[in-house]
C-alpha cells in the first residue's frame, strides 16, 4: 500500500523537469558530420568524377589486306617447287609444277605479296582446289604490321575510333617488354563468318578460333612506329624486345573504353 502511494504521488508530481535534454554526446556530432562530409564528397565525385574501363580481345599482328590460300587449279603430281617461303612474288609467278595428263602445268601467284606458307612439296599429289600456298597481300618487305582484333559484337559499339590499344604480343615476354602500343583505326560494321575471317587471314584454323567469340567483329588497330625500337614500334619500355616482330603472331587487346561519370550507370 506504501508503494502504490509512492508511484501515485511520482505520477501526480513528476520532478526533473528543468534538467537539460541531451540529445547526442560530442562523438556522435563527429560521426554525423564525416557521414555527411563522405556523402557530400561521394556525390560530387559520382556527378563530375570519371571511372575508365577496358575491353580485352584475342587477335593477331598481319598486313591491312590481309592473305590469301593459293589453290592449284589442276591434279597431279608435284614435281618442282620453284619458290621458297619468304620470297615477295609478283602477281603470275609460278611456285610450282603439277605434272598432268597434259603435260607439266605451273601453279601461279594470283596477286603478288609474300609467300608465307607452302603446303605442297615435290613428289605430293594434289587435287584440284587443293591449298597449295599462303600468300601475304603486300607491296614491299617493309610494309607495316597492324593487328586485327576480334571482339564479340556486342561489346563492339563501345569502341571509338582512335582509342588507345595495349597489345600483349606472345612472343614477347610482357615483364620484360611491356606492352605493344597502338590506336583503333576502324571497327567493323558487322559480325564475320569464320568464312570471312578465314578468307582475310589465309587460315581456316585461325578463323575457328576466333569464331568462339559471340558473332565476332574485326577491330583493325595501327601500331604506333618508333625509330628508337628494334622492332621499329612503340612499347610501354623503354626500347622493347630486341628483334623484328613477325606477321602472323597472336596478340591480346586492351582497348581502352571512353571514360563514363558513375552517376550515368545509375541513370536511365
Amino acid at each position: 500500500m506504501q508503494f502504490r502511494q509512492k508511484a501515485l504521488s511520482k505520477l501526480q508530481s513528476p520532478d526533473e523537469l528543468d534538467m537539460p535534454v541531451r540529445f547526442a554526446r560530442p562523438q556522435g556530432r563527429l560521426v554525423l558530420a564525416v557521414t555527411v562530409v563522405v556523402m557530400a564528397a561521394a556525390s560530387f565525385w559520382a556527378l563530375t568524377g570519371t571511372v575508365s574501363s577496358k575491353l580485352s580481345a584475342p587477335g593477331i599482328l598481319t598486313h591491312a589486306a590481309g592473305s590469301y590460300v593459293l589453290q592449284s587449279p589442276v591434279a597431279g603430281q608435284v614435281t618442282t617447287v620453284l619458290a621458297e617461303q619468304g620470297r615477295l612474288l609478283s602477281a603470275g609467278t609460278p611456285l610450282l609444277n603439277v605434272r598432268t595428263e597434259q603435260g607439266d602445268r605451273p601453279v601461279r601467284a594470283v596477286t603478288g605479296g609474300r609467300l608465307t606458307t607452302l603446303l605442297a612439296k615435290v613428289g605430293s599429289v594434289v587435287a584440284t582446289g587443293a591449298d597449295v600456298a599462303t600468300v601475304e597481300r603486300v607491296e614491299s618487305p617493309d610494309e607495316p604490321l597492324v593487328a586485327v582484333l576480334y571482339v564479340p559484337g556486342a561489346d563492339s559499339a563501345t569502341i571509338a575510333v582512335g582509342a588507345p590499344v595495349d597489345l600483349s604480343v606472345q612472343s614477347v615476354p610482357h615483364s620484360e617488354f611491356g606492352t605493344l602500343r597502338g590506336r583503333v583505326e576502324a571497327v567493323g560494321h558487322a559480325p564475320q563468318t569464320p568464312a570471312q575471317i578465314a578468307g582475310f587471314l589465309g587460315d581456316s584454323a585461325l578463323a575457328g578460333q576466333f569464331s568462339r567469340q559471340d558473332s565476332p567483329v574485326a577491330v583493325l588497330v595501327r601500331l604506333e612506329r618508333s625509330s628508337r625500337t628494334k622492332s621499329g614500334y612503340r612499347w610501354s619500355s623503354a626500347g622493347g624486345p630486341p628483334y623484328a616482330l613477325d606477321s602472323t603472331t597472336p596478340v591480346t587487346g586492351a582497348v581502352h573504353l571512353a571514360a563514363q561519370r558513375p552517376a550515368d550507370w545509375l541513370l536511365p
